[in-house]
């Protein structure tokens, strides 16, 4: 017996699950199929858990400097079982929080593997989903009068490389290590591989960053790149780039990896315990009926409009999928953006540049919008203003001094273009930057919000009024 229902959603990850509850409160009927948990690979897999795992490796790192502050601590070990069980409790909370929010906006949730069938005596159009249960012989049928594919991603690997979860990892399987290596190479040099370069080192093991590009963080400003650079290296993580890995002479060997590299036309031999594969993610757009649609796809990813529409006018599909920017918080604003197009809101879409980006090694980063490099690529007579976070007292009180803000402003106009901050809680002052954004605030706009003293938060009202040429603490 097939059920009618306004909307299903394929995947209950941050996107799909944000959708639902979206959807059910403007009054559509809809169900959600997930094979795996709510939540997605950000609670489960991602976000969640590794930024778990970095906050105990701070935590471990600061305790061992305690004596900077005054405070003598003998005796700090680190336990990673109870980083373990922290991190697992953490998630099954959260878990248990997404359950309850899709129950009590009257959300249905039917666990198994969802397909997109082709017309049929249920739809003129393709579009019915089949439902597969591991415990039922028999599919459930759902006829949905829209649909918004949301099945996020998996980790990548390279060609010819082969990951056997013992040696050669991605970050599924190191988020569950209750053992950590003396050793371990990072082959990518991206958000997620400076990450785990960030926390191991702080827990302890020897680091090696391998990036095929000329930089690390290569979306990040380039000011951004060098000062991380300079304080992984500070740290004494080894980083190479313009590195390419050759996966044939990949071996284990002794309980070891063994690889090489071609780094600018030369070979270079080097071993690590383990071996961590962080060279981006996949979509998970295999085995979902897309060959029963007209949906394109462009290198994998389902092309979709600005409202997140594909060109099957009632099937959406947003996040990881879509090719996009991956994370969490723009699959969800997706999410509702497509809901909102479906119950006829007219929404307004997405905006790139008005999309936080943020990467949470030590120290960590927050940026938004246009690098200088890129402004001036647009053909934009730029101004560009900067100030250090040991400029400001209470990053001086943390003892956390390293690092700066970087202002964009188009100076014909004064429109903000870009913030770029490399620095202490810069995840968390992005936000402000965001909203300016939204407000198209200009940056001597800015220097009129009354920041707080002492906050990190100063550095904001710094930069802005440095690139108004009334700089104070500069």
């Amino acid at each position: 017996m097939a059920e009618n229902v306004d909307l299903v959603i394929l995947g209950a990850g941050p996107g799909g699950y944000v959708a639902a509850i979206r959807a059910s409160q403007l009054g559509l009927k809809t169900v959600v199929v997930e094979k795996e948990k709510v939540g997605g690979v950000c609670l489960h897999k991602g976000c969640i858990p590794s930024k778990s795992l970095l906050r105990s490796a701070e935590l471990f790192h600061q305790m061992k400097q305690s004596e900077d502050f005054g405070i003598r601590a003998e005796g700090v070990r680190l336990d990673m079982e109870g980083v373990q069980k922290r991190k697992n409790r953490i998630r099954e909370q959260l878990h248990q929080g997404v359950q309850h929010l899709l129950k009590k906006n009257g959300v249905r949730v039917v666990k198994g593997t969802g397909r997109i069938l082709g017309p049929s005596i249920f739809s003129p159009q393709p579009g019915t989903i089949s439902v597969e249960k591991a415990e039922e012989s028999e599919a459930e049928m759902l006829v949905p009068q829209n649909i918004i594919i949301a099945t996020g991603s998996r980790p990548r690997s390279l060609p010819g490389l082969t990951i056997d979860g013992e040696y050669i990892l991605h970050s599924d399987h190191v988020l569950e290590m209750e053992q950590l290596p003396e050793s371990m190479v990072i082959l990518g040099g991206g958000v997620i591989g400076l990450e785990w370069a960030s926390m191991l080192n702080d827990f302890g093991v020897e680091v090696t960053v391998v990036e095929a590009m000329d930089r690390i963080l290569p979306q990040e400003d380039p000011d951004v790149n060098k000062e991380m650079t300079r304080l992984l290296k500070k740290r004494n993580v080894e980083v190479l780039t313009e590195a390419r890995l050759i996966p044939e002479l990949v071996s284990v060997e002794n309980g070891r990896v063994a690889f090489q590299v071609d780094q600018g036309g030369r070979q270079r031999s080097l071993d690590a315990e383990k071996m961590l594969v962080a060279v981006g993610r996949q979509p998970n757009t295999e085995d979902i009926g897309l060959q029963n649609t007209s949906i394109r796809l462009d290198r994998g990813f389902i092309s979709v409009n600005s409202f997140m529409q594909t060109n099957e006018s009632h099937i959406y599909a947003i996040g990881d999928v879509t090719g996009n920017y991956q994370l969490a918080h723009v699959a969800s604003h997706e999410g509702m953006v497509a809901v909102d197009h479906i119950a006829g809101k007219n929404p307004h879409p997405l905006e790139p540049e008005q999309v936080p980006r943020c990467t949470y090694t030590r120290p960590e980063i927050g940026s938004l919008g246009l690098s200088e490099k890129e402004a001036k690529q647009r053909g934009y007579e730029v101004k560009v203003g900067r100030f250090p976070f040991r400029g400001a007292g209470k990053s001086l009180v943390a003892g956390e001094g390293d690092g700066f803000i970087k202002l964009i402003a188009d100076k014909q106009t004064d429109d903000l273009l870009g913030v770029h901050i490399i620095g202490p809680h810069a995840t968390e002052l992005i936000s402000e930057a965001g909203l300016a954004k939204v407000l198209d605030a200009t940056p001597w706009e800015i220097t009129q919000a009354i920041h707080p003293h002492p906050t990190l938060s100063e550095v904001y009202g710094e930069v802005a009024m440095g690139l108004e040429g009334l700089p104070v603490h500069a």
